[in-house]
């Protein structure tokens, strides 16, 4: 197992930094990180799932619960550091050393490229791209037995070494965090440190107060960021900091959010400024008198300004006779060199903040603008993704006459585009057609597929194509999209001389199964037309609870060069139902089981005789989500006809 590799320069921070020897490295797992907001969070979900695949194949207790969170905030506080001081893409590396090296334990490297940190010089104003240095490495030194810095050309990499063993004893724990009776009671370290900041002003409590200054004020970081990392609106990440600060570190706090198209737009757009989003107090009564006169004068800082602390008037007409004189301190948040805002903290009777307290409150405010920045471009995915989605589905499905028609569509990602999608259409001359489709993978991959396959399936169909025939057409214009999407990345990966992320993906994801079929009502009944591509064959209900299927399996679209495919007629009776669904039932887990085991689908089919259309939708719907102890992971669709 290993260690960090030997480079140019190496600054040890601890006296036994990894072993410089070459060695083994079985376990050795890496990514890059778009160096971004949602950085952090990336790394987070890595390192617990690379943690959970190491524990379940070591022995019982090696892998502790404090070992993983002790790893997670080294892992976030590493990739927030180099997000926030250089601000390029970020190469995490998770190394595990076995009980052969000496001591074991688990190795967490973060490097970024071309690091944009200019030489300190507080007399100098640094513009938006040029980070000061913060506490996280302070963070990172208390929990790890050994850390260091490696630099090479165009790249610096921080690392960090946590033991397997149990890692630091409860000394050092407790000096890490807070004071041992807290500990033994089991108080969070929001609850260590309420109480205690809230009086850092009060005379005769330097000493206690620079002992919580030394150790709590990384707890208190530890805390913030991680209550801070897993929120996804921007107004709630605000509240999140009113909450942080007061009453611990002030006795009130405003923060202001840009407007996320224009950002900072200086004194001459005060009628367009930012907007007050959150104004907390610790006496709540005073909240709505000190949010009225703020957003009479909002901060205006300089552009020069990034995180820094700035002076600010003191609003005391909104604070009463206690809060008559006080200090108030203004910091910018940005993010990925953009502003974001601009948080305020306010105490009464101070002529001035301690500069310990100064240099936290600008700690956390990098923290706070990478959650704002995080919450804004969730928020914004969030709506091209509900825009696109729409896009990709029909705003209604039609009425077939003499059938009715249920309809289940549920997308396992809320926020993405699904890779189901579903048609009920006029295809003219009497003629009524459907479709199910299920796309290989989700996201932007699946639309494209999906753009391409429901309007093509329309448009032949009202050309008058048979089912056969759209599906051949259809399969063919998936290949051909394959190759020139193959021939896109080929070109790209000449011109760029390396490889091009997700080039590789590409024509793979353009696999399509589909179930399509077309209806023509007639007296007593409808004559239906379908053909399966790939997909659960669909399954006819009848009267008497009889249930079988009505199509022959056939090759998936988008992957056999010209491919032939073949359709079934079967009349449907009054009475009768055909059910369509997607991989997303028939392939519904519990356990090694999944739902069509057995036959399952066509058994639950067979309990709803006599039901309507909707109401054996409702069924199948409720028993797929019952057979398992877990929400569906697949997304899931169903489609009921029923003839009447």
């Amino acid at each position: 197992m290993g260690a960090i590799p030997t480079q140019r320069e190496t600054i040890s921070c601890a006296p036994d930094t990894p072993a410089q020897q070459g060695a083994d490295r079985p376990a050795v797992v890496r990514t890059t990180l778009p160096g971004g907001p949602l950085a952090p969070g990336a790394a987070r979900r890595f390192v617990r799932a690379t943690l959970a695949d190491w524990a379940e194949a070591a022995e019982p207790d090696t892998f502790t619960e404090r070992l993983a969170d002790d790893v997670v905030v080294v892992v976030s506080e590493l990739v927030t550091n180099a997000v926030v001081h250089a601000g390029t893409d970020v190469d995490l590396v998770c190394r595990l050393q076995d009980a052969e090296d000496d001591p074991a334990g688990v190795v967490i490297e973060v490097s970024d490229h071309h690091p944009s940190r200019a030489v300190r010089d507080d007399a100098v104003e640094r513009p938006y791209g040029i980070p000061e240095y913060g506490r996280g490495l302070r963070l990172v030194s208390t929990l790890s037995t050994a850390w260091g810095i490696t630099y090479r050309t165009g790249a610096k990499t921080v690392w960090a070494r946590l033991p397997l063993d149990g890692a630091l004893d409860a000394e050092e724990e407790i000096e890490a965090y807070a004071s041992e009776s807290a500990l033994e009671r089991g108080l969070s370290a929001a609850e260590i440190l309420g109480p205690e900041l809230s009086a850092f002003a009060e005379p005769g409590r330097g000493v206690h107060d620079r002992e919580w200054r030394g150790r709590g004020a990384l707890s208190f970081l530890a805390e913030a960021s991680d209550l801070l990392a897993g929120q996804l609106d921007e107004d709630l990440v605000a509240a999140l900091t009113g909450q942080l600060l007061v009453p611990r570190l002030a006795d009130w706090c405003a923060v202001w959010l840009e407007d996320e198209a224009t950002g900072w737009r200086g004194p001459e757009a005060a009628s367009a400024g930012p907007r007050l989003a959150r104004v907390w107090h610790g006496s709540e009564s005073r909240i709505e008198e000190l949010r009225r006169v703020l957003e009479k004068d909002p901060p205006r800082l300089p552009e020069s300004v990034r995180s820094r602390a700035v002076p600010v008037p003191w609003p005391g007409e909104a604070l009463g006779p206690r809060g008559a004189t006080g200090a108030a301190l203004a910091y910018r948040l940005i993010a990925g060199g953009r502003p974001l805002g601009t948080l305020v903290i306010g105490r009464s009777g101070l002529l001035r903040f301690p500069d310990e307290v100064t240099g936290l409150v600008e700690d956390l405010s990098r923290r706070v603008a990478l959650a704002i920045g995080a919450a804004r471009q969730y928020a914004r995915q969030a709506t091209i993704s509900r825009v696109l989605q729409r896009g990709l589905l029909p705003g209604a499905v039609a009425e077939i006459p003499g059938v009715s028609s249920a309809l289940v569509y549920e997308p396992c990602d809320k926020g993405g585009p699904s890779g189901d999608f579903y048609d009920l259409f006029p295809a003219g001359h009497g003629r009524w057609c459907f479709a199910l489709g299920d796309v290989q993978g989700k996201g932007p991959e699946a639309a494209v597929v999906i753009g391409l396959a429901r309007p093509w399936l329309r448009l032949l169909a009202r050309e008058g194509y048979e089912v056969p025939d759209v599906l051949d057409r259809l399969n063919q214009l998936l290949l051909d999209d394959a190759t020139e999407a193959a021939d896109a990345a080929a070109r790209a990966l000449v011109a760029a001389g390396g490889p091009v992320p997700g080039a590789d993906d590409g024509p793979h994801a353009r696999f399509l199964s589909l179930l399509y079929g077309e209806m023509v009502p007639f007296d007593g009944g409808v004559r239906c037309t379908l053909a399966s591509a790939g997909h659960p064959l669909p399954l006819l209900l009848g009267p008497d609870g009889d249930v079988r299927p009505v199509a022959q399996p056939q090759t998936l679209l988008g992957v056999v060069e010209d491919s032939t495919y073949t359709c079934e007629t079967f009349e449907l009776r009054s009475g009768d139902t055909l059910l369509c669904v997607t991989d997303g039932v028939t392939e519904r887990r519990s356990g090694s089981r999944q739902f069509d085991d057995g036959d399952g689908l066509a058994t639950a089919l067979a309990g709803c005789a006599g039901l309507s259309a909707q109401l054996i939708a409702e069924r199948i719907r409720k028993l797929v989500h019952e057979f398992g102890g877990k929400p569906p992971e697949d997304d899931l669709a169903l489609l009921v006809l029923r003839a009447e």
